[in-house]
Parts: C-alpha cells; structure tokens; sequence
C-alpha cells in the first residue's frame, strides 16, 4: 500500500493537512488489518472473549468515527469562515484599491473586542437596539416601497404611537441571532438561514395575530405555493435574499452606529426605549381588539374601552392599519 504523501507542488501545508494525511495513511492501515480480522468472525463467534474483542472493536471505530465527523465540522467552519471573511474584505475595496465606508463584520468583530461597549457581540443591549432600529428601518423602507411601487405613501406601522413594526425589529433581532455564527462565512449560508428565519417568523407572527386579535395583516393565499395564506415559496425567497444582505451590509452598519452611543448613558435609553415599546404593544392591542369588536357593534364594558373608542376610531384605526383584515369581516 502506497502512502500518502503531500503533493511537492504546494507551497503552504498546515499542520492540520499533515494531520489529515497520517489519519487517512491511518485509515488504510486500519482497513487493511480488517481484511485479515474478517475471517476470524465465522471461526471464533461462539467464543465469549473473542465476542468482547470484537465488541471493544466496534465502540473504538464508532469514537473513532465521532472524532472525525466533529473534526470535519470543525474544519468544514473554519475554510468557511476564511473563505468567508476574505470574501467580504475584498468587496470592502473599490476597482480602484480605494477602501469603501461601508464596515464588514470583521471590522465590527475587532472594534468591539477593543472597545468595552454596552452593547457588544448579541448581547442583551445588541438585541434590543437591533429591536428599536430595525422596527422603525422597516416601517420607512417598506413606505418608501409603497410610494415607488404604487406612487402613494401608506401606513405600514404596526404601534399606534410612532412609525414602529416590531414585526420588523423582531426579524432584524431573529436573523441575527440565528446567523450571528455564520456573519463571517459564505453568502448561501445567510440565504439559507434567512429563508428558514424568515419563513417561522412571518407563519408565528401571523398565526398569533388571529389567535389573540383576530386579523391578518397579510393574506398570501393568492400567490402561489403558499401555506395557509401565511406564508408563501416568493416572499420566503426574499427573506432568504434578506438575510445574505442583512448580516453582510446592514448588520455592519448598524452594529458601527450603536457602537456611537455613550456607554454612560447608553444602559439608560435602553431601558427607557424598552418602557415605551411595551407601553405602545399594550395600548396598540387594546386599540385593535375594541377595534374589532365595533365592528362587531359591541358596546364598551369599562373605562379602558370607552377611551380606546374616544382616542382610536374605527377612522384612525383604518389610517394606522389599512390592510388590516378581521376574521369574519364581510367588507
């Protein structure tokens, strides 16, 4: 049996190729002792001490075989980390040679191991920032969208106080979290887990709605390839596409802008922001449900409802949420 040896053409040979060699140098040894090990399997079954030697055999190939599988993973991360981040450092660059403003993550990776930031890696203060910004990003993009698509600006706010969609921030939240590890690897790793990401999001937040107030702010049963009306084979595509430019462009960018808030005071505006979001979620679902139960011409039962009627008519309601579709509405 010949041995494998490294190709004299290459120059640079890690430590861990080498490894990676005597291993398979290893493996063929291995195979080749089995052959002559085979035999004694018909001849020795019924010996007891052979029967425990030959289990002892089969538990050491399995770690043996655990051992390299995590290796493998482990291997299979790192040339796509490195592929990954050089990836990203050479379209950080100009044809010209000149380096872009935009940040890539393993800017962001150093700036935040040097810098003793409140809001560091995916931390509880990164969350809830990517929470803030991306819930009001959402709303301007998606308006902005509306204007060029339909020529007309319309309400995609999901709080009645404030251009907020925390559909939107917990997305932003989501992608990260689940594609934080991979930011420094290939493209189709982020495509990939933004369309799973995406695709859970959008079928929960949907099926929650209905379950706790009774509408349905989006309704795919039209397109095609679409399960329950919830979500559909196009938009789970785009939120593939949005994950690739979420954790590749956008993440960067906003991760370099929340590196700007003062550490002294940056703790209190957290905290103060997260008061008035869940402030906003509960007077927004108080509006929604006595929403629809006008609809359903039921009268106030308490104060709480008689104000939800005074300061949110069915009016500003329709203006706030002009896609909103209850269940049961007939108009």
């Amino acid at each position: 049996m010949k041995k494998k040896k490294v190709d004299d053409s290459i120059h640079y040979v890690g430590d861990i190729e080498k490894a990676s060699l005597n291993l398979l140098n290893e493996t063929e040894k291995t195979i080749s002792e089995m052959d002559s090990y085979y035999p004694r399997l018909l001849s020795s079954s019924k010996d007891e001490d052979f029967k425990k030697e030959v289990q002892e055999r089969k538990d050491s190939l399995k770690r043996a075989k655990k051992n390299v599988l995590l290796s493998y993973e482990k291997l299979f991360d790192l040339g796509e980390e490195l592929s990954g981040r050089w990836a990203d450092i050479e379209s950080s660059y100009s044809r010209r040679g000149r380096k872009l403003l935009v940040p890539i993550n393993a800017e962001i990776d150093l700036k935040e191991k040097t810098k003793n930031h409140f809001a560091h890696g995916i931390n509880i203060y990164k969350i809830l920032w990517l929470i803030f910004i991306g819930s009001f990003a959402g709303v301007i993009i998606e308006m902005a969208w509306c204007f060029l698509r339909h020529g007309y600006i319309e309400s995609r706010q999901g709080f009645v106080y404030g251009p907020f969609n925390l559909l939107y921030g917990v997305g932003a939240a989501a992608l990260t979290i689940f594609l934080y590890k991979y930011r420094n690897h290939s493209t189709w790793i982020s495509f990939v887990g933004g369309f799973v990401v995406g695709s859970v999001l959008e079928y929960i937040c949907s099926w929650g709605q209905e379950l706790i107030v009774g509408s349905r702010s989006w309704d795919y049963s039209n397109v095609p390839l679409n399960i329950n009306g919830r979500i559909c084979l196009l938009y789970s595509l785009f939120w593939g596409v949005l994950g690739v430019v979420w954790i590749k462009k956008i993440y960067p960018i906003m991760s370099e802008l929340i590196l700007k808030i003062p550490n002294k005071i940056g703790k209190i505006i957290t905290w103060l922001l997260v008061a008035f979001f869940v402030f906003d979620s509960v007077v927004s679902l108080l509006a929604l449900v006595r929403w629809s139960e006008r609809i359903e011409y039921k009268e106030p039962k308490n104060k709480i409802e008689i104000y939800m009627d005074k300061h949110f008519p069915n009016e500003r309601m329709e203006r706030i949420y002009p896609n909103m579709v209850f269940s049961g509405d007939k108009n």
